[in-house]
């Protein structure tokens, strides 16, 4: 998709979100939903998805996941006018975690089970599972500086593209002193390694008709599932929009666990730690 740029954006509207009636959502089960991927690249799908949560969960009680530099073609501090609607949607209440640097795996994978995960699955975009600490660290510094600049705020925390992290990423995480990571299946503090959310990520994928049939199921199942689990996640990319079915699946899963759940941000977790 071809960069694109803002003309200068008004400001995403103020619309407080609204609690559900007492007893209509049990307050001990939570929605926590993210954009993935966000970045001048996509603007018009970031945009179009952001509009879209907005209006089902009532409010922009969500997160956005800050790529600065996406594929190295797209920097963050060179897209002046995207850059503001990102402060504006930050400003509004929007959570704005670090994802990466350039999105991009340029690794090479000696260890059999990286290579079987960077291409198995992430379509050459797990940027962080092939990094020594020393590169990490200098990229997880560097892109929080960027975003930090951008959204006049500390960032919520950092998530590597694709939810991958290797040895070298896990001791970044722990030295840059992050609030909070996520990866497929957990939300984690990197100081003390607390859990304060467990379970996999609901996600969709529009890359081949198999992967998005899979994809399609799989939120089905999650829509249909009884509420035992005390968090679920909901994760959007910019390549949802393309496909009309996976907007529909999309629109009647948060609808479905928002009727059922408390939404959330990641912030919320960390007061209800689980056990390791």
């Amino acid at each position: 998709m071809a960069q694109t740029d803002f003309a200068d954006p008004a400001q995403p509207p103020e619309r407080g979100f609204e609690p559900s009636p007492a007893g209509k959502r049990p307050t001990d089960k939570r929605l926590v939903v993210s954009i993935h991927d966000v970045s001048p690249t996509f603007a018009v799908p970031i945009a179009m998805l952001a509009e879209r949560i907005e209006a089902i969960l009532g409010g922009p009680r969500f997160a956005m996941l800050v790529v600065p530099d996406h594929w190295g073609v797209a920097r963050l501090d060179r897209s002046p006018a995207f850059a503001r609607r990102l402060r504006a949607w930050a400003d509004a209440g929007v959570e704005m975690f670090l994802h990466g640097w350039f999105h991009r795996d340029a690794s090479d994978h000696r260890n059999a089970a990286s290579a079987l995960k960077a291409r198995y699955m992430t379509a050459g975009e797990g940027e962080f599972l092939g990094l020594d600490a020393v590169e990490a660290e200098h990229r997880m510094r560097i892109g929080r500086d960027m975003v930090e600049q951008a959204i006049g705020r500390s960032v919520a925390g950092f998530i590597a593209p694709a939810w991958l992290y290797g040895p070298g990423a896990h001791a970044a995480l722990r030295a840059c002193e992050f609030a909070l990571a996520e990866d497929h299946f957990r939300v984690w503090q990197p100081a003390t390694g607390a859990i304060v959310a467990r379970g996999p990520v609901v996600t969709w994928a529009s890359r081949s008709a198999a992967r998005t049939a899979s994809s399609l199921a799989v939120a089905a199942a999650a829509r249909a599932l009884p509420d035992w689990m005390p968090t679920m996640r909901v994760a959007v990319h910019p390549g949802d929009v393309t496909k009309d079915s996976l907007l529909t699946s999309i629109d009647r899963t948060l609808r479905t666990l928002a009727e059922r759940r408390t939404v959330s941000r990641y912030a919320d977790l960390v007061t209800e730690q689980v056990p390791s």
